[in-house]
């Protein structure tokens, strides 16, 4: 075959193996051969922050995607994880998915949290808050993304009403209160970008907190006023994340 010929083989096969290397993992459903290991959190203005997917914006899920092995094995897999690292919710991008998708789900005998009550498994795909109560309430937040950090004290709505998909691509609406809605909160600031760490003021350590929490020192899920930080801060009633 002449040389001439091969040129336009090459320069197809080199466009391919182009647009296969820029291929963005973030935005797609693959599983790491190792499996997953939790992103954690970098401060402000520290080097990296700007190629984290904690604080990028993540992609909703399209509808030729729901009801799919990819999308149905890696929900099984973020569950895994979220179970094996004792966790109560994670969202994709803590796993390094820039996607909008998160779970909550808290059990009585989870080691990591005073849980205020079950919440039972839930998938949330492309969340929408469409209504929140005036009331707020203070938690200390912990987070798989905050291995080893303190606990902060933010505020978050005393309840929430909310929009999603399911893993059928079905509109689900619905409430939730107590627990649920702060856990819902929590995994909803990983999509807006960045974790508690980026909004609280007032941190401790576990040992220091739970001490307090046990005197009566410090408040524990009680009213809270606007001066408090509020956890999801710049959320907007009825717009989709992207649009953020």
């Amino acid at each position: 075959m002449k040389i001439k010929s091969l040129i336009p083989s090459i320069l197809i096969l080199a466009i391919m193996s182009q647009s296969s290397c820029s291929t963005n993992k973030s935005l797609t459903f693959e599983i790491p051969k190792k499996g997953f290991k939790v992103v954690q959190h970098i401060p402000v203005d520290a080097e990296g922050r700007d190629k984290n997917a904690l604080y990028l914006t993540p992609r909703r899920i399209t509808a030729s995607e729901f009801n799919t092995p990819e999308l149905n094995t890696f929900i099984d897999t973020m569950n895994a994880v979220m179970l094996r690292e004792e966790g109560v919710g994670i969202a994709a991008n803590q796993l390094g998915k820039r996607l909008q998708i998160f779970i909550i789900e808290a059990m009585d005998d989870n080691p990591r949290y005073q849980v205020l009550g079950t919440v039972s498994n839930q998938v949330f795909i492309n969340p929408i808050i469409t209504k929140v109560s005036e009331e707020r309430k203070n938690f200390w937040h912990g987070c798989l993304s905050a291995n080893g950090e303190d606990r902060g004290n933010v505020a978050t709505f005393e309840w929430i009403e909310y929009e999603c998909q399911n893993q059928k691509g079905e509109i689900q609406k619905g409430r939730l209160e107590g627990f649920g809605a702060v856990i819902f909160q929590h995994e909803y600031r990983h999509l807006m970008k960045g974790t508690y760490l980026d909004h609280a003021k007032h941190l401790l350590p576990k040992a220091e907190l739970d001490k307090k929490l046990k005197s009566g020192e410090v408040p524990f899920f009680e009213l809270a006023n606007d001066t408090l930080p509020l956890l999801i801060e710049g959320y907007q009633l009825g717009k989709n994340l992207e649009d953020y």
